[in-house]
């Protein structure tokens, strides 16, 4: 591959694209395929109904830690919710291939510029919840 050629280029980060999303989309189709097993075998049946005062509807992880019990359980919400976070890891990971792209074709000035791009997404991501004015 010659990274000097921006087709090069784009073509590499067109697929990390590519397959950020279908991986993500495979993740949560195989979450929604549990979820609706689940429910077929399940009593209640309250897992196909809407109830206002449940949603959304079952256990779903907002931890780390519960996020990690529920894959290791094998917990539909949290398949689900890891092919989420797979997809909001897409971008990330494409700023992050551009940055060594560009670093090997020796482009300075891109990759400064990409590394504040990654610096203000990170920042967005992790740390704008924890900001009162934007309900942290």
């Amino acid at each position: 591959m010659n990274l000097s050629d921006p087709d090069s280029m784009n073509t590499v980060i067109s697929k990390v694209l590519r397959y950020g999303v279908l991986l993500s989309g495979a993740v949560i189709v195989v979450g929604t395929a549990l979820l609706a097993a689940h429910a077929a075998f399940s009593q209640s049946g309250s897992f196909l109904t809407y109830n206002p005062n449940q949603v959304p509807h079952g256990s779903f992880p907002v931890t780390f830690n519960s996020l990690t019990a529920g894959l290791a359980s094998g917990a539909p919400m949290a398949i689900i919710e890891l092919g989420v976070l797979l997809l909001l890891a897409t971008p990330v990971s494409r700023v992050l291939f551009s940055i060594f792209l560009f670093a090997a074709e020796h482009n300075r000035t891109y990759v400064y510029i990409t590394l504040t791009v990654l610096a203000l997404l990170l920042f967005s991501m992790l740390v704008t919840p924890y900001i009162p004015i934007f309900g942290g």
